[in-house]
């Protein structure tokens, strides 16, 4: 079989778990590459997603590394022998492959987490301001790459509407929520869209009012998805060079401590509902 050109994240993530129990293991590839009858060359591509995994190999390879982990195990073979097609690979080859990488970690999370600062989160975004947001993007986007992108995102919200939704908590920093990405019009529908969204019993919102003490954590906006264990959760953050998936345990641990001290910032969900109404009738 050919090398895949372009491994999506959750590939690359399984490849990056092999790597790891070998490196645990004390095994370098080439050794463990006589054992599957195969090369030092073709085991890298395994290990950097370049390349798909059976079963039967995984199981293999995690009984050559003696890890004794067998929930990992079978969410490793869970992940090596998924075959979903889901809705995201419609935009495969419109839009950049980071969008469906982002759609595949929310369709398989066991849960989502995410702190926002000076955006609506994007579960949680209308279609006008979503357009709006992409719309200012430089250079400016024709109208034949803005309109999937918003699409695209309007879509991501089948992990909270299907009939077996993602529990979702978001932190939302004042500053989203006041700054007019659109008109007025666009805000307060937002702002009801939101409202609308805190009443749905898996979806938790959160905000951090302007007027909290001792928050440093303006830099703090990061989604944390949850995987079938803990160690296999993934934290994204964006930048100006693009969206980060980073799964270092250090990294993993870092962020879920980050996550916490926002969220003893934050105000209780019915403070926040109350917050908003207040916002909302301001407009």
């Amino acid at each position: 079989m050919a090398p895949r050109s372009r491994p999506t994240a959750r590939q690359v993530r399984l490849g990056t778990e092999l790597r790891r129990l070998r490196e645990a293991a004390g095994l370098r590839a080439r050794e463990v590459a006589g054992l599957l009858s195969s090369t030092s060359a073709q085991m890298s591509q395994v290990e950097a997603g370049f390349a798909g995994a059976s079963e039967e190999r995984v199981r293999r390879l995690a009984a050559h590394y003696a890890c004794a982990d067998e929930a990992l195990v079978d969410a490793l073979v869970a992940m090596a022998t998924d075959r979903t097609q889901g809705w995201w690979e419609e935009f495969r080859g419109v839009l950049p492959p980071v969008f469906l990488d982002v759609a595949e970690l929310e369709h398989h999370a066991t849960f989502l987490h995410e702190v926002v600062i000076t955006h609506v989160p994007g579960l949680l975004q209308t279609p006008d301001y979503a357009r709006a947001v992409f719309g200012y993007m430089v250079p400016e986007l024709p109208d034949s790459e803005l309109t999937p992108r918003v699409e695209h995102r309007m879509r991501r919200r089948a992990v909270i509407d299907r009939d077996l939704p993602v529990p979702y908590e978001t932190i939302v920093h004042e500053a989203a929520l006041r700054i007019r990405v659109g008109d007025r019009r666009v805000t307060l529908t937002q702002l009801r869209r939101i409202l609308d969204e805190m009443e749905r019993e898996h979806v938790t919102v959160r905000v951090v009012p302007f007027e909290t003490d001792h928050f440093a954590g303006a830099g703090a906006a990061m989604m944390h998805v949850g995987g079938p264990l803990p160690r296999l959760d993934t934290v994204l953050r964006d930048s100006p060079s693009g969206t980060a998936f980073l799964d270092a345990e250090s990294q993993l641990e870092r962020f879920r401590t980050l996550f916490r001290k926002v969220e003893k910032a934050a105000l209780d969900p019915t403070r926040t509902r109350d917050f908003i109404h207040h916002l909302a009738k301001e407009l």
